[in-house]
């Protein structure tokens, strides 16, 4: 999937200058309508600059224009002859101010996502394993403040690369004749005494 240059600030100039939908915004990004709501909201993009599209020629005002006219009509990138890709391999970098939140999404992950393996929440999230091991045994320090919550609405990790990894997963666990686990709800309360998490 190409992407436009620095997809947050890209995101972030495309809410405060356009009419465009969330959704339309989210597919353009690579990022998933709730981070662009988070973005809107001022809960995600504190310091984050607008980065201009169509200065920086990766989009036109008739392309923008089309999509505001029609909220089904998705906006196409101007091809480049150096396309920006997904980053594919490494962990994470995460900036200073969002790691207090981390340890509370890798305890949503590991509740949500049981199937994936700790590698591939280190390069999601950009932690380690020690630390994984740390929180699903109850042994990191701050066990007793830990509430599940979603690394896409913290800022984490977008929507599309936590969709690639459970898939990636789940292909693995069909693979090895091994049944896909089903997720359990969102809303569920965390109880770091009783709950338990998947064990491998």
């Amino acid at each position: 999937m190409t992407l436009p240059l620095m997809p947050k600030a890209t995101a972030v100039w495309l809410i405060d200058k356009t009419a465009l939908t969330f959704t339309q915004i989210a597919e353009f990004c690579g990022m998933h309508p709730l981070e662009i709501q988070a973005i809107a909201d001022g809960e995600v993009s504190a310091g984050i600059n607008g980065y201009d599209p169509v200065k920086n020629n990766q989009l036109t005002e008739n392309e923008i224009k089309r999509c505001e006219a029609d909220p089904n009509a998705r906006l196409k990138l101007i091809p480049t002859s150096n396309p920006v890709t997904r980053r594919a391999k490494g962990a994470r970098y995460t900036p200073v101010a969002k790691r207090h939140d981390r340890p509370d999404a890798i305890a949503f992950v590991l509740r949500q996502f049981p199937q994936l393996s700790d590698t591939q929440i280190v390069r999601l999230l950009g932690t380690t394993k020690d630390t994984i091991a740390k929180i699903r045994d109850r042994q990191h320090w701050n066990s007793s403040n830990i509430k599940p919550r979603d690394p896409v609405i913290l800022g984490l990790c977008t929507q599309t690369d936590l969709n690639a990894a459970v898939q990636a997963a789940n292909e693995r666990l069909v693979r090895e004749g091994h049944s896909i686990p089903e997720e359990t709800p969102a809303e569920a309360s965390f109880n770091p005494s009783q709950d338990t998490f998947f064990e491998r």
